[in-house]
């Protein structure tokens, strides 16, 4: 919020403060552990520097990125979080991947719930005790902490590539520098997907984007039985 005058109020800036706390890759969700299709992509060779780290993560970014970020803004909105559920299981094809959200979301609420405790916070637990999809739980602790659906979405949509991004850094040694410029070059594709995903989630559950990356889904069942693996997922 800020002021006729252009500074910004307290709340503003408790505001801006809580949406760099939760969106921090330190705020103790789980994510570290992950890989979001990086380890799978790169023993297939799909991603072997830059420029292929680039094309995975726009192609990421622009699918399960955006469907992710819509639900986050959903629920950021005050939609049946419940519902929002529904509408994630229904958006993520592949069990593995199902499987993978509902632990993130686990481990985000009991964060949350630690840090923006709240009465939804607590039903969500109840209703969904193995967990509730990420981007359901990510908008929910939005709304607790007074952040925006669009800042949400684009926290959620910045996740989706930091994620793959930190992981290539370590899976390949690729130079941080060069990972850390990937994302610097998305950044204005990430504000549009913010944007659209606040959008559709303003018009309601059912307006919902749904796009999906086949790929991902197939190869995220593959990296789910591998013996030996870096990541979770």
């Amino acid at each position: 919020m800020s002021t006729p005058d252009g500074k910004r109020t307290g709340m503003g800036a408790t505001t801006r403060a809580a949406l760099l706390v939760l969106a921090d890759g330190r705020f103790p969700a789980g994510g570290h552990a992950h890989s979001g299709g990086a380890e799978a992509a790169v023993r297939a060779g799909r991603i072997h520097d830059g420029p292929s780290l680039a094309a995975f993560c726009r192609g990421r970014l622009h699918t399960t990125g955006l469907t992710s970020a819509a639900v986050a803004a959903a629920a950021a909105l005050d939609h049946d979080p419940l519902a929002l559920d529904d509408a994630a299981d229904a958006r993520t094809p592949s069990p593995a991947l199902r499987a993978v959200a509902r632990r993130l979301g686990r481990q985000l609420l009991r964060a949350g719930r630690a840090t923006w405790p709240g009465p939804r916070l607590d039903a969500l637990a109840t209703a969904r005790p193995r967990g509730a999809h990420q981007p359901v739980v990510f908008g929910v602790l939005a709304l607790n902490a007074g952040i925006g659906p669009e800042d949400a979405a684009g926290a959620v949509a910045y996740e989706t590539v930091s994620g793959p991004a930190t992981a290539a850094v370590r899976l390949l040694g690729l130079d941080p520098y060069e990972a850390t410029a990937v994302l610097a070059r998305l950044a204005p594709e990430l504000d549009e997907v913010a944007a659209r995903a606040g959008a559709a989630a303003r018009r309601g559950v059912d307006a919902l984007p749904a796009a999906s990356a086949p790929l991902l889904d197939v190869t995220a069942e593959q990296h789910a039985t591998w013996p030996v693996r870096l990541f979770a997922s």
